[in-house]
């Protein structure tokens, strides 16, 4: 059953006349996507908008700095969007509040998206970005020797790709935070089967994402980061999932994976969770529990 207040919000976008294009096309996704949630900004100390290291040249990103003058640690945000739509804008409301939630500063990774710049681009360009973070560090005002991936959805995606990608690396993450990340491309699991025609996310975009992403190919393990063949030694996880979501079956079946392999892994799935219903902070309650599940998780590990 979803949330009273989230089901109130979904209601109030359908009698809006909300709704996505059909057909389908990454223009059209953008042009009704890529609009931020129409709230008031957390005032954070320091926000300025930056160009770091890409896949193939600089990449636009923001850096949330709650206390100038400080050397913080820092979360490496990832946006969510199905690797297709979302912006910096789009997530601007979620590193403002995990920055002030855990006192860290956040970067957030303008990457490239598909299908302009399908897989790897886009894992290529986080994974420049985090190899440039020592030589950006006194600039950034953020310690150089760890930091702790976070994503929403497609950005989970690759926030776990890049946990496998650097494990045993020197700059391997200190932790991955996901939201509800889509994390394998199939679509026959039981949440994927019980998911509506209509909602904030359903099976028809999620293959639609998906062909967008990689195409026609089977996916390997860094593009669906559930089809590891080993997940020992990867980083610490917190997983925050959505009971009403097709994607809840990956996210808990990449926990338990983590979980064989002595992985240490904070499960958290909400039963009345939509798909992306951790940005609704500050207006459902069940959202600012998952912002301080993961801003709680983000002190700790920056603490140890």
């Amino acid at each position: 059953m979803i949330d009273p207040v989230l089901q109130q919000m979904i209601d109030g976008m359908a009698a809006s006349g909300f709704a996505l294009p059909d057909p389908m096309t990454p223009p059209a996704m953008r042009a009704v996507l890529d609009n931020p949630f129409p709230v008031e900004p957390i005032p954070i100390a320091t926000v300025r908008d930056v160009t770091v290291a890409g896949g193939d040249g600089a990449i636009p990103a923001r850096l949330y700095h709650p206390k100038p003058g400080e050397t913080l640690p820092v979360t490496v945000l990832i946006h969510g969007g199905g690797w297709v739509v979302g912006t910096l804008d789009t997530h601007d409301g979620l590193a403002r509040v995990l920055a002030r939630e855990a006192g860290c500063a956040v970067l957030s990774l303008g990457y490239r998206l598909a299908p302009e710049h399908p897989y790897p681009a886009p894992l290529e360009d986080c994974l420049a970005a985090i190899a440039d973070l020592p030589a950006r560090a006194a600039e950034f005002g953020i310690r150089a020797e760890g930091y702790v991936v976070a994503g929403d959805s497609a950005g989970g995606n690759l926030a776990a790709a890049i946990s496998l990608a650097l494990k045993g690396k020197p700059n391997a993450p200190l932790r991955q935070l996901l939201f509800y990340p889509a994390l394998d491309k199939r679509f026959d699991t039981p949440s994927y089967l019980a998911a509506p025609d209509e909602g904030i996310l359903t099976v028809g975009m999620m293959r639609w994402f998906w062909e967008q992403y990689v195409g026609d190919t089977e996916p390997d393990a860094l593009a669906a980061p559930l089809r590891a063949t080993s997940f020992e030694g990867l980083a610490p996880a917190t997983i925050v999932l959505a009971a009403n979501d097709p994607l809840h079956d990956e996210g808990l079946a990449y926990a338990v994976a983590l979980m064989k392999a002595a992985v240490p892994t904070d499960l958290h799935s909400f039963s009345g969770g939509v798909h992306g219903f951790a940005s609704f902070f500050g207006v459902a309650p069940i959202a600012d529990q998952a912002i301080a599940l993961a801003a709680g998780a983000l002190r700790a590990t920056f603490r140890a």
